[in-house]
């Protein structure tokens, strides 16, 4: 039994096609075809809104959804960072029911599949379970060369705890990856996707440019003797994307210090970068945000991400899309769209079977209406 839906506007993953379209699925919600609803036959339910398919998460920890509303907002990067380390740890019945609130809201609001930053096994249970399509990044820290063949070791081992096709090690930030940890990360992802979080904050440039800036009284926090530390006189992403040199494809997070200037070294390296652009975790920690139009100017495959309920009210596509609408007003829906489905999933390596309405695939179908999203598939 075929399932047929038309509405005021289709989107497939690449365009809006308009009125007067029919999508149409099987039962499992395989996509068979979009066609002029003059030849689609009889069946077909009229809904009103716009329909796309399922979005793609392309950054979040989910395993820190039970720090939702905990963290004071507009703090800074450095106070924020201090404040998760301070208070990740709780009760894991706690934990794990802040995973499942979150997994389903995800999944309710239209999201098929999240690029997920893992520290722990805490989301290894729900994920076994759930029908959201994950690529776990497996986060290594580690700013002290000395403990670096340890920290890489137990990253392993929860890799291992994984076990899944779409599992990765990733560095977390480098303001927190020794130079030593960055050459053994880069030993283990050869031709992998990895992530990570970059120029968050403008202390980040600092520190790699003078050694200088808030993140020196983090590291005096935290008891860490850095006096090994050189600075490099570059900004961070010209100090740390020279470290990937064996064909990985890289989603660089958050960009909200990134300059033009970082973007053509980075297009001069040859290298496959993804910029992924979360701005209401931007707008909750720095209260700024990216520079979205230098990205669209210099024509980066951009993604978008939610970050977690740490840094945001909510893991909703549909809300980052409507903060975008709201500070960038000159970007198209489509264009943003795009971001939020066939891109991520490109960036994921699963646009074979996500993203976009095309014939065979099963990416999810969603209904936005105003500013709500809801799967319909």
């Amino acid at each position: 039994m075929h399932q047929k839906y038309s509405a005021a506007n289709i989107f497939n993953g690449y365009r809006l096609l308009g009125k007067g379209h029919v999508l149409i699925t099987n039962r499992e919600g395989a996509v068979l075809d979009i066609v002029k609803e003059e030849d689609a036959g009889e069946g077909i339910q009229y809904i009103e809104g716009l329909l796309c398919p399922g979005f793609v998460n392309a950054h979040c920890h989910i395993e820190l959804s039970h720090l939702k509303a905990v963290i004071p907002q507009k703090t800074g990067l450095v106070a924020f960072v201090q404040q998760v380390m301070k208070k990740r740890q709780s009760d894991a019945e706690e934990i794990a029911s802040a995973i499942e609130e979150a997994e389903r809201a995800m999944y309710q609001s239209g999201i098929s599949a999240v690029g997920d930053i893992c520290n722990t096994a805490n989301s290894l249970p729900l994920k076994q379970k759930s029908k959201i399509r994950w690529h776990n990044f497996i986060e290594l820290t580690g700013f002290i060369g000395a403990t670096a063949h340890k920290r890489c070791a137990d990253a392993l081992m929860l890799l291992n705890n994984f076990a899944a096709n779409h599992s990765t090690l990733s560095p977390h930030a480098p303001y927190s990856v020794s130079k030593e940890l960055f050459e053994l990360i880069n030993e283990n992802t050869t031709g992998n996707i990895i992530s990570i979080h970059n120029q968050e904050s403008q202390a980040e440039n600092e520190l790699f440019k003078n050694k200088s800036g808030a993140f020196l009284s983090l590291y005096q926090n935290l008891g860490l003797d850095i006096s090994s530390f050189a600075a490099t006189g570059k900004t961070s992403l010209q100090s740390w994307l020279p470290f990937f040199s064996l064909g990985q494809k890289i989603i660089s997070v958050h960009n909200s210090f990134i300059s033009e200037e970082d973007i053509l070294f980075a297009k001069a390296t040859g290298k496959m970068l993804h910029y992924c652009i979360c701005p209401n975790a931007n707008l909750y920690i720095e209260n700024t945000l990216p520079p979205v139009d230098l990205l669209v100017k210099q024509n980066c495959s951009i993604v978008m991400g939610t970050d977690s309920l740490a840094s945001n009210n909510a893991l909703n596509m549909v809300e980052e899309i409507f903060t975008l609408q709201k500070y960038f007003p000159k970007i198209s829906l489509t264009t943003l769209l795009q971001w939020a489905t066939i891109n991520g999933a490109k960036a994921l390596g699963i646009d074979e079977e996500l993203g976009s309405f095309e014939r065979g695939k099963k990416p999810g179908v969603v209904l936005i209406k105003g500013n709500i999203s809801k799967r319909i598939i």
